[in-house]
């Protein structure tokens, strides 16, 4: 039987910070992150991965070279690997995040947007 049951609403509110993912289970070589989202993120992109958010809370956009893809709650979406991409959030957004152990989350775009890997909460 699994031991540890992730309560998402609870490590949401372990943290304020927005842009910071946090781990919160890992499977096999893939992370589970939540994050807040507000205001716009950076260009970016992940050559090596795809990248899956799923909105747990509010509403968030993510802006592609070639149009915008709106979530909601509920809804999910994957960005493909080497697609260049822009989430942004009007209102803070609780999401889920989906990738590989040791993806950054600006790619190779850094700047002050860049945050630590492997932070749990």
């Amino acid at each position: 039987m699994p031991s540890d049951v992730v309560n998402l609403a609870e490590k949401f509110s372990k943290f304020s910070e927005h842009w910071s993912p946090r781990v919160v289970a890992e499977m096999n070589d893939y992370q589970f992150k939540v994050a807040k989202f507000l205001g716009d993120f950076v260009w970016h992109d992940h050559k090596d991965t795809d990248e899956v958010f799923l909105v747990v809370k509010g509403a968030m956009g993510i802006e592609l070279r070639d149009g915008v893809v709106h979530l909601s709650e509920g809804d999910m979406y994957v960005v493909p690997k080497g697609v260049e991409h822009r989430p942004f959030a009007k209102n803070e957004c609780h999401v889920l995040l989906i990738e590989p152990q040791g993806v950054v989350n600006t790619g190779e775009s850094g700047g002050e947007l860049q945050a630590e890997n492997d932070i749990w909460v």
